[in-house]
């Protein structure tokens, strides 16, 4: 099977050797995504929701490089920093998928990569 890889926005992806999304056949898993904008900048600094709509778009950017769609995910991973924005990150999940229903996870982790960031969301999806 051939094997697609897409890239994206952020500054760590040269440097650690990962793509924003790989696509194999008809599957499609994009990596841990957070809020950053086209310069690589963290959007919504302090503020969840902001971030996790960010990170949400900056998913369906790579799954429409990727040949797919939102509609096609069938499970997201969300990491917070804080497990008491979980309402917040919800609500913003639920803005995009609440008619699609992936499987999904929200955990608590430490930290991310930079301290401004408060959410990382993974997708995998699969193309009819």
């Amino acid at each position: 099977m051939e094997r697609h890889v897409i890239g994206g926005n952020s500054p760590w992806e040269p440097l650690v050797g990962y793509a924003r999304a790989v696509r194999v056949g008809q599957q499609v898993f994009v990596a841990g995504t957070t809020a950053t904008g086209d310069r690589g900048q963290i959007v919504g600094a302090g503020d969840a929701y902001a971030q996790t709509v960010q990170a949400l778009r900056n998913i369906e950017h790579a799954l429409h490089a990727a040949g797919a769609d939102l509609v096609h995910v069938v499970r997201t991973r969300i990491f917070v920093t804080d497990i008491t924005n979980w309402e917040a990150v919800g609500r913003a999940h639920g803005e995009v998928f609440r008619a699609i229903r992936p499987a999904a996870t929200l955990v608590e982790v430490s930290r991310l990569i930079d301290p401004a960031m408060l959410v990382e969301i993974e997708a995998d999806a699969v193309i009819p």
